[in-house]
């Protein structure tokens, strides 16, 4: 899948980092087949609504096509639809099969002529005018929009909120819950306590939530699927029926996937051998351990925290080392 960041000056980082971020996230948790390129209309590093200068990791030129292009306009975005930028915004659309206004990116788009007759929403602070601007398109105040080709959002929250909707709709519940329980999983601090997580809260409370944090309480010393059930006031036949409604997979998947994603981390982050990240994730030994991690991601977990870091994912931002 390709992904194609278009971004205006004055954009938010924010609201690229929620639309990015759980992709990202998905790519290092699965080895999905995921490229992102973020480009500019002039080729070169363009400032973000604070003033912090992005330099583009693709040329305009060298995208062919897109899976989904995502057009990014926060600051400025009356100055915006300029012809040049209109007819680049053109180019780009002809080659995606899903574009994304988001924040104030739908101005843009409504301005070539793209989105009459659609339905749009974007960040709250501009809905009046546009909707003054641009009557023959509609308005709605839903998080976001996800219909037909044209899909928009508004803010930053609304902007995570059809990131892992996307991932959902594409990859499946299992990874869009997974990717969204990740951004609060306090690596560092469960590392400096010796301990597991004690819960996963996630944009989207579901029942299985409460199951998900009693099997991230006992990563290191797994329960058995009757106690599991048992310890959530649950027969493990609902609790069967409960998982694959909601995340398309059984409970001992989603387990099992859990503690891979510990392994991993700990992998990625500590000096931990492989001996004893098994014991730290419920695993007899390491060839448990690598087996299990093989059959799920399709390689061994030492040469998994080789590949994590390919080109593409380099430092974005000027200057960043992280």
């Amino acid at each position: 899948m390709k992904v194609t960041f278009l971004l205006f000056e004055g954009f938010s980082n924010l609201v690229l980092s929620c639309l990015l971020e759980p992709i990202r996230m998905l790519r290092e948790l699965y080895q999905d087949e995921i490229e992102w390129r973020v480009v500019t209309p002039t080729d070169t590093p363009v400032p973000s609504s604070s003033n912090l200068h992005l330099a583009p990791n693709a040329r305009i030129e060298d995208i062919e096509a897109s899976d989904l292009l995502v057009v990014i306009s926060s600051n400025g975005y009356r100055q915006h639809p300029t012809p040049e930028n209109q007819r680049l915004v053109m180019q780009l659309v002809r080659q995606s099969q899903i574009v994304v206004g988001a924040d104030a990116g739908v101005w843009l788009l409504a301005s070539t002529g793209l989105l009459d007759e659609q339905t749009v929403t974007m960040h709250w602070a501009i809905m009046s005018e546009f909707a003054e601007t641009y009557p023959h398109i509609q308005v709605t105040q839903e998080k976001y929009v996800m219909e037909g080709k044209f899909w928009s959002c508004g803010g930053a929250s609304t902007a995570l909120d059809l990131s892992l909707a996307f991932i959902k709709e594409r990859f499946g519940p299992a990874k869009a819950y997974m990717a969204s329980s990740m951004f609060t999983s306090d690596g560092t601090l469960q590392r400096q306590e010796e301990r597991t997580p004690t819960a996963l809260h996630t944009p989207r409370k579901g029942r299985v939530e409460p199951v998900i944090s009693i099997m991230a309480e006992t990563i290191e010393h797994p329960l058995s699927l009757p106690a599991l059930a048992e310890r959530a006031h649950i027969s493990p036949r609902s609790l069967n029926r409960l998982f694959r409604a909601e995340l398309g997979m059984s409970p001992g998947q989603y387990y099992q996937q859990l503690r891979l994603s510990n392994a991993r981390e700990l992998s990625e982050n500590t000096d931990l051998d492989l001996r004893e990240i098994a014991f730290r994730c419920g695993y007899a030994d390491a060839a448990s351990l690598t087996k299990a991690f093989r059959r799920v991601f399709g390689q061994p977990i030492r040469q998994y925290q080789k590949t994590i870091h390919p080109a593409n994912n380099r430092p974005l931002f000027e200057g960043s080392e992280n």
